[in-house]
């Protein structure tokens, strides 16, 4: 009984293993808002550009960038490099360094830097397995401050992760791992 079970699982894998990704997105989609916030952590760019597209097609005037130290720089200078090489102006993008090493550390850090621009509206981008727990993470924190801006969450697509298919790749099953490692962390505390 239990090898065919086991069987009849493999076999139709397709279509259960996207949902175990589905929990990790949470896209809100681009709307007008203050300005966008990049989170750090994305070593293709994808999150940069995503964000960059949010400014030329109008719905921020421009973005910050968050950045923890990284071999004597900070992450946000390299990624609006980045930005800039792939032909988008530098004048868009504001970096805000920090030493922060989570999630829940670049909230602290980003949180201020959002009132003192005073922005109302953001669009907190990231990439797209990553969304939902970023989205609770900053909720949490501006629940702890008694409110803030308003925040919608926008996904930029990842170079490895596709909902679709990630367990055909080694990067994106790496990925699905830490994101509920991550997750379950977050949730008990941690």
């Amino acid at each position: 009984m239990f090898p065919a079970v086991a069987l009849a699982a493999f076999l139709a894998r397709a279509s259960w293993l996207p949902w175990l990704a589905s929990p990790l997105i949470h896209d809100d989609g681009p709307a007008k808002a203050d300005a966008a916030v990049v989170l750090a952590g994305d070593m293709s760019g994808s999150r940069i550009l995503k964000a960059a597209t949010l400014v030329r097609d109008g719905y921020v005037p421009y973005v910050l960038v968050s950045g923890p130290s990284m071999f004597d720089t900070h992450e946000s200078e390299m990624a609006i490099a980045y930005a800039v090489r792939e032909g988008f102006p530098a004048e868009w993008f504001v970096p805000v360094p920090h030493d922060g090493r989570s999630t829940k550390e670049e909230a602290r850090a980003i949180l201020p830097e959002l009132r003192r621009r005073k922005v109302r509206c953001f669009l907190l981008v990231s990439s797209d397995y990553h969304t939902a727990r970023a989205g609770r993470i900053f909720r949490a924190a501006l629940r702890a401050e008694s409110g803030g801006p308003e925040m919608r969450v926008v996904a930029a697509p990842d170079k490895y992760f596709h909902r679709e298919s990630w367990w055909r790749n080694r990067e994106a099953q790496k990925i699905v791992f830490d994101e509920y490692v991550k997750s379950v962390a977050a949730a008990l505390g941690m």
